[in-house]
């Protein structure tokens, strides 16, 4: 009986013994995370001086033992991953010798926090900004890939109640299970409309919670090209309202508040047609409205002309009419009037188009005794236009255009962009507006990154001007908004916007983390 007992106290102590053992292999276990070999693991202060000098976006990790940032670091480097060749993540571990010093001097205390880490954010070789945002996967590569961007809509506390969808799959999920009416918010994250509706939508989310489901989408990558062919979904943000899984309308009040969209979705309509918009020749316009067929006999008629030729799409357009018409006002009924004013809507009347060779709007002519003297690009105000005919002068020499300039920039338009890209592995494109000054400020960054890569056949900076014949409307296919817009291309696909700085060290700076990334290399400083 006494070795019975004995036996079982040796197994009970075996026992305890195994279970001691694996709490110790399983503490083992924890404290040896594997860290990504991308994460750079810094000690030395002259190592860190020289990664904040040849790296631009920087995350650093500080932690205050070799343990204490363990679920940190399996998170950063799945990020690591994803943001190679853009962002740069790093790790100083405060607890041990050398990095105690390092931390000394950069003034870091992670001990000083309760969960024993620092996340600290370097741009351009200066300390930006410690990084508070949710510790996601997606909300962490969305900062490295854009620091000084806005945060995700849905890490927005009062954005709660809407629905953030991530993927197709979670889309046709919601739409599967859920009896509620849904009114899903396609959406861009860079998109003006967008994020003036955010708020109010998100308004409309909370007001109508548990009755009906307003969710939200980001829906501007390439991945979710077929999605939006199937909604028609052609800009941003663009709205579908569906019950029990059918897409039944679009709701198109882009102007709404939190209480038209809940009043909506009480009894939702399709929208109504909209009414046509009147053409300028149509209206009380006091301005000369000319063809193709009275245009040779009204400049016979009047031997001192202005000519508008427009499109009525034309934005610039639309802002210059009333000033034109307001000078035209006072120009041409005034029996004395030094010149008169008249236009030509060059989508219908396009044989004067092609004739004066237009290929941008509006383009203002001045026309003496029936012969063309001068382009008046300067012309845009009521005043301007009242002063040059009362003493009409040649403008100043218009200065040479991007185009027209040397370079080993692309310039592509409607007729050539899908072949051109095509060809190129890796393909930076700026879209723009040659009146645009932040364009203007990007043109000579971008003009001296095309020519570092000149002799590499598989990368190309190429250039879009939107306000150039029928680039207007390749253009908005590229879902460009605003200028310069610049989208990033993989053999002629689009791959993602370009939000890095608009100088030659970003624009150089991507291209060589593509590059590197072809070979099998990190990013190397030029």
């Amino acid at each position: 009986m006494a070795s019975w007992k004995s036996y079982g106290s040796r197994t009970r102590e075996l026992k305890m013994y195994i279970f001691i053992v694996l709490i110790c292999l399983v503490s083992v276990l924890q404290a040896t995370v594997k860290v990504s070999p991308l994460i750079e693991k810094v000690s030395d202060h002259k190592d860190f001086k020289k990664l904040l000098r040849t790296r631009t976006n920087v995350l650093v990790l500080y932690t205050k033992s070799a343990t204490s940032g363990d679920s940190k670091l399996k998170l950063l480097s799945d990020v690591a991953q994803v943001v190679k060749g853009q962002g740069t993540i790093a790790w100083v571990n405060c607890g041990d010798s050398e990095g105690r010093k390092l931390c000394k001097k950069v003034k870091v205390d992670p001990s000083s926090k309760s969960s024993g880490i620092d996340l600290l954010h370097y741009k351009d070789g200066t300390f930006h900004t410690e990084y508070n945002r949710p510790a996601t996967f997606k909300s962490m590569v969305a900062f490295l890939k854009d620091p000084t961007g806005a945060p995700l809509w849905e890490e927005n506390p009062e954005a709660k109640d809407v629905f953030h969808v991530e993927s197709e799959k979670d889309f046709r999920k919601l739409l599967k299970r859920e009896e509620r009416p849904i009114l899903m918010m396609f959406y861009a994250p860079w998109c003006g409309v967008c994020k003036r509706m955010q708020p109010i939508f998100q308004q409309a989310a909370t007001e109508t919670r548990g009755t009906f489901v307003l969710a939200g989408m980001n829906v501007h990558p390439a991945e979710f090209d077929g999605l939006k062919q199937e909604y028609n979904v052609k800009g941003y943000p663009t709205f579908c309202y569906f019950e029990k899984g059918k897409f039944l309308h679009h709701y198109e009040n882009y102007g709404a508040t939190a209480k038209d969209i809940a009043d909506w979705m009480k009894n939702p309509q399709p929208p109504q047609p909209k009414a046509p918009e009147v053409p300028w020749s149509e209206t009380d316009s006091p301005v000369f409205h000319l063809t193709d067929e009275s245009f040779d006999g009204f400049l016979e008629e009047h031997p001192s002309a202005l000519v508008m030729f427009y499109a009525p799409w034309c934005g610039h357009c639309k802002k210059m009419k009333p000033e034109y018409d307001e000078a035209a006002e006072y120009l041409n009924k005034d029996p004395n009037s030094p010149g008169v004013l008249a236009a030509v809507d060059t989508t219908i009347h396009k044989a004067v188009g092609e004739r004066f060779k237009i290929s941008g709007f509006p383009t203002v002519k001045y026309f003496e005794k029936g012969v063309e003297k001068f382009t008046l690009p300067h012309l845009r105000s009521k005043e301007k236009i009242i002063e040059f005919l009362q003493n009409p002068q040649a403008p100043p020499p218009p200065e040479q255009s991007w185009e027209e300039r040397p370079s080993s920039v692309s310039h592509l338009g409607m007729e050539d962009f899908r072949e051109a890209l095509k060809k190129k592995k890796h393909a930076l494109v700026m879209f723009y507006a040659p009146w645009c000054p932040h364009c203007k400020n990007a043109v000579p960054h971008f003009t001296t990154a095309a020519d570092l890569f000149k002799e590499d056949r598989k990368i190309a900076y190429a250039a879009v001007d939107c306000t150039k014949g029928q680039n207007h409307e390749l253009c908005k296919q590229e879902s460009v908004e605003g200028y310069p817009t610049f989208n990033y291309y993989n053999y002629g696909k689009f791959a993602e916007k370009y939000n890095g700085d608009r100088v030659e060290s970003g624009f150089i700076g991507f291209m060589r983390s593509l590059r590197g990334r072809d070979q099998g290399k990190r990013k190397e400083e030029l």
